[in-house]
């Protein structure tokens, strides 16, 4: 008699097509969380300085750009309403203190009118800056 039965040879697979599409939805994704995670995506060239201090407490974030675009919390606000803005996140952060984020190449007096309105409003507020290189 003839075994007409053939050997059965078993070899496990691991199919890998769909790990590119999976690992890059994954990048995707963090890079996007990553981003949402930082509290200020307005890009501005901050002053220098030679001694920085870290500061753990509430804050509201008040941005200017180079084109004298203002920022309250990256949300876009006209000088006219900024202290109307400012007012409204105070009440609800009566603690906090504003974080000005101005842009290197502006004029001292834009800053010094930021500074005035918030003086008028009794806040407290830290100007950021950057290390030098």
């Amino acid at each position: 008699m003839i075994n007409l039965q053939k050997k059965k040879d078993f070899t496990a697979e691991v199919f890998t097509s769909s790990m590119n599409d999976i690992m890059f939805f994954l990048m995707l994704f963090f890079l996007i969380i990553s981003t949402l995670l930082n509290p200020s995506m307005i890009k501005v060239a901050l002053p220098n300085a030679k001694s920085s201090q870290s500061i753990q407490k509430k804050e509201i974030n008040l941005t200017m750009t180079k084109e004298r675009i203002y920022w309250v919390n990256n949300t876009q606000v006209s000088f006219e309403a900024l202290e109307g803005q400012l007012k409204k996140e105070l009440i609800h952060q009566p603690d906090a203190f504003i974080m000005l984020r101005f842009d290197n190449t502006l004029p001292i007096q834009d800053l010094v009118s930021v500074l005035s309105l918030g003086n008028s409003l009794s806040a407290k507020m830290i100007i950021a800056t950057s290390k030098p290189r």
